[in-house]
């Protein structure tokens, strides 16, 4: 039993971060997964981020506070060729006016992508430096 309170599985999703309200809802999601993360030592994370076709082995850590931090990279072999991101998040402190019903465990934060890789249209790469905002809430 670890007392990590990022340790579990996470439902994952991250969001451009444009500007623009017009821009429509959908035209924003810059990445979908489920969460993996277990604990390595006292100290350090693993785990796996990921969804169809894709996979990220997790290394970082986490630190207690007000509110508790998460850091991790995620690093992989995808479609032949190698993906990472960097990721940063805190957990959503417990509100007093809310209950296990009503407020789900969340992780909201920022990622990177590291290093650029093909987008999956062919002749054109995904650049490394972009950032979305990311939310996951534990499953």
């Amino acid at each position: 039993m670890t007392d990590n309170p990022f340790v579990g599985t996470w439902t994952y999703r991250s969001l451009l971060n444009e500007s623009n309200i017009g821009t429509d809802f959908n035209k924003l999601e810059f990445g979908r997964a489920t969460l993996v993360i277990t604990a390595s030592s006292s100290t350090t994370l693993g785990g796996t981020i990921g969804g169809t076709g894709w996979s990220l082995a997790l290394h970082g850590s986490f630190a207690y506070g007000s509110p508790a931090q998460v850091r991790f990279q995620g690093r992989g072999i995808v479609g032949g060729e190698e993906w990472i991101y960097d990721y940063i998040g805190w957990l959503v402190p417990v509100w007093p006016n809310s209950n296990d019903t009503l407020q789900r465990a969340a992780i909201v934060g920022s990622v990177v992508r590291t290093i650029p890789h093909s987008s999956g249209k062919p002749g054109t790469v995904s650049p490394a430096g972009v950032v979305a905002s990311f939310y996951a809430v534990k499953q």
